[in-house]
């Protein structure tokens, strides 16, 4: 009956199970959150938020969450990581503010985390089980009876899998086997704003675009911190799915050999001041195809789970904020019967994510060129630098 509350399930608690549970709440329904972790760990560094993302998180009320603990860079500048010469630049600050209607962020990952978990624990509404992953679900068409690994079972009216890259809930729903290596390897850091070399204490988002690999470094934690991240191209690891440990810094630097040596110095401030690289394989899948790719039935997928992309958009988080902001939309169509109202969220939004995972991939085999391609990227990067880096296609919608 129209107007009355009903339960949604979600499976996993990391930014995009939190973003939907929120969302949810909003939308006038009852939430129950399961996450397999026995307590919250967002693992990781930093998260570049485009305006299109940030603009969510201000109408849930978090603008000024958001201002206590991000960054907020003056410019994005792409350089040549074999010459350090600047190729492009674009102004962000209050340019982005004026031209998007809201800032371009940059921020600790489990900051982010933090300030979505801060505004569901204070909802009423949502439940929260840590340690007690979904196992399986069966859609009877009237509701989602899904199965916890403690052997306990639980119906609701919508389950959303929201349990990322290597999602249970897809790998059911979907069927289409495990997400594919990408041939491309992130290291991964943390760096003291102060420890870093003079030069590169600037408030922006500085990329280095070398052969079969690149670097990006950004302030977070309010300025005080710099994530350092740097992508190179490496085998694919035996265990994909557990395979995270302390990353082995010589490795990373052979793979900057001939690299600028102000590229290197960067590097070096990690091991210098005690830091330690974590090492990650980038998984990713092809774009989505169809709707029916995002939600069936009374179940749906977001974020990772949904349109899993490589970091060369800048996009993963801000996608899958966005997926929540639109499942919002489509939960309040009390009108509509339930599963009428996850194909509306699947229609409108797998057109641009796939749209955004596409280009993603695209982007990374241009930061990554070699002969006349990294030519031609650069000379067209030095000709229409802004015209190239600035996204209103992505930022405005």
């Amino acid at each position: 009956m129209a107007g009355m509350s009903k339960q949604l399930l979600i499976a996993g608690a990391g930014i995009g199970g939190m973003a939907a549970a929120l969302a949810a709440a909003r939308a006038g329904w009852e939430v129950r959150l399961f996450e397999r972790a026995p307590v919250f760990a967002e693992v990781g560094a930093g998260v570049q938020l485009g305006p299109n993302a940030v603009r969510c998180l201000q109408a849930w009320g978090l603008d000024a969450a958001l201002r206590a603990v991000a960054a907020f860079p003056a410019q994005l500048q792409v350089r040549s990581a074999l010459s350090a010469q600047v190729l492009a630049s674009l102004p962000l600050g209050q340019r982005a503010q004026q031209r998007y209607g809201a800032p371009y962020v940059t921020i600790h990952r489990a900051d982010l985390h933090g300030l979505l978990a801060q505004a569901v624990q204070e909802l009423p509404a949502v439940q929260q089980s840590l340690g007690c992953p979904i196992v399986r679900h069966e859609d009877t068409g009237g509701a989602v009876l899904v199965r916890l690994a403690r052997g306990k079972d639980i119906e609701g009216d919508v389950l959303i899998g929201a349990d990322g890259l290597h999602s249970r809930t897809r790998a059911q729903l979907l069927g289409d086997g495990p997400p594919r290596f990408t041939g491309h390897l992130a290291y991964r850091a943390l760096v003291p704003l102060q420890a870093l070399p003079a030069p590169w204490r600037a408030a922006q988002v500085t990329a280095w675009l070398g052969p079969r690999l690149h670097a990006v470094h950004y302030p977070v934690r309010s300025g005080a911190w710099v994530n350092l991240v740097v992508i190179v191209h490496g085998p694919a690891p035996q265990d994909l799915e557990h395979w995270d440990h302390a990353a082995n810094a010589a490795g990373l630097e052979q793979a900057l050999g001939g690299t600028h040596p102000a590229l290197q110095e960067l590097v070096r401030s990690v091991a210098a001041t005690g830091g330690q690289w974590r090492l990650w394989p980038l998984c990713d899948r092809a774009p989505l195809a169809r709707a029916d790719d995002m939600a069936r039935g009374l179940v749906a997928l977001l974020g990772d789970a949904a349109h899993p992309m490589p970091p060369y958009l800048a996009q993963g988080a801000g996608m899958a904020i966005e997926d929540a902001m639109q499942l919002q939309t489509a939960l309040a169509m009390h009108d509509l019967e339930v599963p009428l109202r996850l194909r509306r969220y699947a229609l409108n939004r797998w057109q641009r994510a796939a749209r955004v995972q596409a280009r993603s991939q695209r982007n990374g085999r241009i930061f990554h060129a070699t002969g006349p391609l990294r030519w031609a990227r650069d000379a067209a990067l030095r000709l229409l630098g802004p015209r190239l880096l600035d996204l209103p296609w992505l930022y405005r919608a």
